[in-house]
C-alpha cells in the first residue's frame, strides 16, 4: 500500500489487485482529516496487507472517530475489526443491511455502530457529510457521501476501472490515463461490477445521478479508481452508455484448465 494527499484535507491510501483478464483493479480507503477523523473503508484483508500499519503512517488509529463502511464486501473490510480494537471511541458507519451481512460472518458489536441511509446526514464537527446511493453498485448496502466542505465525493465502487498496471492503479491522479482508455475501462468495470445495469430503463438510471450532477463535485474518491479531480462531467457522461451494456462473462472451466495446464511445471 502507499498514501498520498488528495487536497489538505484527505489521504488515499491506495492499494490495487491484478485481476487475470481484466487488469489492476484499484482498492483505495481514505482518511478525511475532519476535526472528527473519518476513516472510508478499510482495505484488503489479504495476509500480506496491514491496513492498520499503513494508517498509522497517516493518523493515529486512536484518533479515529468514524468508519464509514461504503459497504461490507471483502475489498473494504480488511482491516475492519483491527480498527476497531486500535479505536476505542470509533463507530462504523453503515446500514441495517450492512449490519446484517456482516452479522454473518464476524458480527459487529451493535454499540459501535452508527446506522445512516441515502438521504441523511451526518456531523463531523467541522463539516457535514451527506449519504446518497451511488449510480453503481454491487450490494445493496452501498452508502456513498459527499463532503459539504470540500466539495469531495466519496463513490464507493461507482466510477471504478481496472488499469493496465499496478502503477496506474494507485497512482495520485486518474488523469494519467487516456480519456479514451479510462472511459472503456470504466464501461468494462460496470459490466463486472453492476451486471443488473443491463436491464434498467436508461432514464431511471441516469436520474439516479442527479445527487452528483447536482453536487458537481471538484473531486471523485472511488474505491476502485485513482482520485479524479475535475473531470466529473467526464464520469457522469460515461454513465450514459451504461444501460444495456452486456454483463462480464468471466472464464469457464475449459478455460481454467488451459490456465493451469500452461502454468504446470514442466518434465524434469
Amino acid at each position: 500500500m502507499s498514501t498520498h494527499k488528495v487536497g489538505p484535507d484527505t489521504t488515499v491510501l491506495a492499494d490495487c489487485l491484478e485481476v487475470p483478464g481484466i487488469g489492476f483493479v484499484p482498492v483505495n480507503a481514505f482518511v478525511l482529516h475532519a476535526e472528527e477523523p473519518v476513516v472510508v473503508d478499510t482495505g484488503l484483508g489479504l495476509p500480506d496487507r496491514d491496513f492498520l500499519a499503513t494508517l498509522a503512517g497517516v493518523i493515529d488509529p486512536a484518533d479515529v472517530r468514524w468508519i464509514w463502511l461504503t459497504h461490507p464486501d471483502r475489498d473494504h473490510t480488511g482491516g475492519l475489526f483491527a480498527l476497531l480494537d486500535a479505536a476505542p471511541r470509533a463507530r462504523v458507519i453503515t446500514t441495517f443491511l450492512g449490519v446484517g451481512e456482516m452479522s454473518t460472518e464476524c458480527p459487529l458489536p451493535l454499540d459501535r455502530v452508527y446506522l445512516l441511509n441515502p438521504g441523511q446526514s451526518l456531523s463531523v464537527g467541522d463539516r457535514t457529510l451527506h449519504a446518497f446511493r451511488p449510480p453503481l453498485f454491487d450490494n445493496p448496502a452501498t452508502v456513498g457521501f459527499f463532503d459539504d466542505r470540500t466539495g469531495t465525493c466519496f463513490s464507493s465502487d461507482c466510477f471504478g476501472a481496472p488499469l493496465p498496471t499496478a502503477d496506474l492503479a494507485t497512482c495520485p491522479d486518474v488523469a494519467e490515463v487516456a480519456a479514451e482508455d479510462l472511459k472503456a475501462a470504466q464501461l468494462l468495470w460496470a459490466s463486472v461490477d453492476s451486471p443488473w445495469a443491463q436491464t434498467v430503463d436508461p432514464d431511471r438510471f441516469l436520474a439516479t445521478a442527479d445527487p452528483v450532477r447536482s453536487a458537481d463535485p471538484g473531486t471523485v474518491l472511488s474505491t476502485h479508481l485513482p482520485p479524479a479531480t475535475g473531470l466529473t462531467p467526464r464520469l457522469l457522461d460515461t454513465l450514459t452508455a451504461v444501460p444495456g451494456l452486456t454483463p462480464f462473462t468471466g472464464p469457464d472451466q475449459a478455460a481454467l484448465e488451459q490456465m493451469l495446464a500452461a502454468f504446470a511445471p514442466g518434465p524434469h
